[in-house]
């Protein structure tokens, strides 16, 4: 998910969103452990997910943007 559509969403969509990222991200650590994942990179890509939706988020606190 791009920056400009998390934008587009409301605070607590984004936090739902974030909610689900972690759950998602959960599953998948367990995975890796258990050596059944299938795509390892998705791991990464769901961290840099959060992180954008957790900046987003804090723009907002902070007023900017």
């Amino acid at each position: 998910m791009k920056a400009s559509e998390l934008r587009n969403l409301t605070s607590a969509e984004i936090e739902q969103k974030v909610a689900g990222f972690k759950d998602e991200l959960f599953n998948l650590r367990f995975q890796l452990a258990t050596g059944q994942l299938d795509n390892p990179h998705r791991i990464s890509e769901l961290r840099k997910e959060i992180a954008r939706a957790k900046t987003i988020l804090r723009e907002r606190e902070l007023g900017i943007g």
